[in-house]
């Protein structure tokens, strides 16, 4: 999803000083919006950087998190100052393309499918490190499952294996939730890493009014 933008001179940010305005080090990420505040993508200080270069930014918004401080303006006599808050839109045509198709699936992936079910095995309720899950097929390929989002869950190893090619009913398993796929707002949030509360505050403004995702995450984070 990260969106590559030229520029001239790639060394240009080694002329700034990058001040972080609380101890997150450099890698909180920010929320990119469209101009009309549509959820896009998570870029890097760089990136919010670049795009405040290239006068891309329409307007930042929310918690401040870097101040970048460069040369001397040779008209004003003024230090270049940049401040980068934790959301940004931008101008141009928006780029999510859950604006542009109602039938859009995010990418499949373990990363966001352990998030989605909040790294939670959804046969005996285990929290896992995502190293220890899996993910499980809830009609198994044999049996003519697909590999899609509405028929995939994450899984402790121990129930994957006990269930092994068979269907939850067949195995005499429950499942915790129902699997789901989630709209792009969702997926922006669960592709987040370190999300802040009003990068949270403000996905949450854009998902479903019935998000299975928020309840999930209001059930099992608590």
């Amino acid at each position: 999803m990260k969106t590559q933008l030229a520029f001239p001179d790639r060394d240009w940010l080694d002329t700034f000083e990058v001040r972080p305005a609380a101890a997150r080090g450099l890698s909180q990420q920010v929320l990119r919006t469209d101009a009309s505040g549509m959820p896009l993508e998570w870029i890097d200080y760089r990136e919010a950087v670049r795009l405040h270069c290239l006068d891309q930014v329409a307007y930042a918004f929310g918690t401040p998190l870097y101040t970048l401080h460069g040369g001397t303006n040779a008209k004003s006599g003024l230090q270049t100052t940049i401040a980068i808050s934790s959301m940004l839109a931008t101008l141009g045509s928006s780029g999510n393309p859950g604006t542009l198709s109602a039938d859009y699936v995010p990418p499949l992936n373990n990363e966001t499918l352990f998030r989605r079910d909040a790294c939670l095995c959804m046969y005996c309720g285990n929290r896992c490190p995502p190293a220890q899950l899996s993910r499980d097929h809830v009609r198994p390929f044999c049996q003519g499952g697909r590999d899609v989002w509405n028929n995939v869950v994450a899984a402790c190893r121990r129930c994957n294996n006990s269930k092994a090619s068979r269907t939850p009913e067949q195995a005499g398993m429950q499942l915790l939730a129902v699997p789901f796929t989630p709209t792009y707002a969702e997926y922006i949030y669960l592709k987040g890493r370190r999300v802040l509360a009003d990068q949270m505050e403000y996905l949450l403004a854009h998902f479903p009014r019935r998000s299975r995702l928020h309840a999930r995450l209001q059930r099992f984070m608590q």
